[in-house]
């Protein structure tokens, strides 16, 4: 083959060559530009996407702001329901409060309405006592704790259990007592009191109170004695029995009516009046008399006599 023909071949080879080149680079060309139209279009579609998202995010955080904003609203509406809630706790705890002191002050009062305001007046020629004057309740005592057979006896009814223990507690310490004398009606103090007159004259006033101002009138007080005094109660001040009274019968309402140098009576020892477990410890601890008190500070101690 001459040198014609090889070059010929040669240019047709490299002609052939070119063309594929060509087409490769643009093939190569147009799969670039596709992936840069594909990546083109993902781009817009991740603008889009994230346009989407932040209107998205801008709606969500709206929606937050509106849902902090009642919450907030609904704080405060629940702080003053609360606030009221409290005002109203309140203002019925006030009201109950004022039912129930209104209910105690109507207890107090029926209390004291069904309690005879006579039980702790001063006697003893302070204050007077009628001859229709009966306490409202009375009871028999029974005969084990009455000294004499000859004459029975009785005494308030409320007021007797708290003698009876007192009786009953001082023979358990080996203290026997008794009663010699207890409710007088107005008509018998008379009697009595003339009695002493005849014998003793004036002199009788010492020791004998006139009708009408006699505390065994009222049901509540009781001369008490014991055994080997012959039925007697002078020398009662020298038996152990009164030293027990004197340390123990404030603990069952009893106070000495005529302690040492009162300004009534002679020195009675014997004679002790019931006036209530709250007023007789309380003289008592104060080491005060009866007589001593201002009637109203006494009356104060009316609505518990009998607790």
């Amino acid at each position: 083959m001459n040198f014609t023909m090889k070059f010929q071949h040669m240019t047709a080879f490299i002609s052939s060559f070119s063309a594929l080149i060509i087409l490769a680079l643009i093939a190569g060309l147009a799969y670039g530009y596709w992936n840069i139209l594909t990546l083109q279009r993902q781009v817009a579609e991740l603008r889009d996407g994230a346009a989407s998202t932040t209107q998205d995010i801008n709606t969500l955080a709206e929606g937050v702001s509106d849902l902090q904003q009642k919450t907030r609203s609904l704080a405060d509406s629940i702080s003053v329901v609360g606030q009221f809630v409290a005002d109203v706790k309140q203002n019925v705890e006030g009201v109950s409060s004022q039912v129930n002191d209104f209910g105690q002050t109507i207890n107090t009062l029926d209390k004291l309405s069904k309690t005879d305001k006579e039980l702790l007046q001063k006697y003893s020629k302070v204050y007077f006592l009628n001859e229709n004057y009966v306490p409202d309740q009375l009871t028999a005592i029974p005969q084990s704790y009455v000294y004499s057979n000859s004459k029975p006896q009785q005494f308030h009814a409320r007021a007797w259990p708290h003698l009876k223990d007192l009786i009953d507690d001082g023979k358990t310490a080996n203290q026997e007592l008794y009663v010699a004398s207890a409710y007088r009606s107005f008509t018998e103090q008379s009697a009595l009191k003339s009695g002493y007159s005849v014998t003793y004259g004036a002199g009788a006033n010492k020791f004998s109170a006139d009708q009408g101002y006699s505390e065994h009138q009222l049901g509540t007080a009781a001369d008490l004695i014991t055994t080997g005094q012959n039925g007697e109660l002078d020398g009662f001040e020298k038996t152990s029995v009164y030293a027990w009274l004197q340390d123990n019968a404030y603990k069952y309402g009893f106070i000495p009516s005529y302690p040492p140098g009162n300004s009534y009576y002679v020195f009675e020892p014997w004679h002790w009046r019931y006036v209530g477990v709250k007023l007789a410890t309380y003289l008592h601890t104060q080491n005060k008399s009866f007589y001593d008190l201002d009637q109203r500070e006494i009356d104060t101690y009316l609505i518990n006599i009998f607790d």
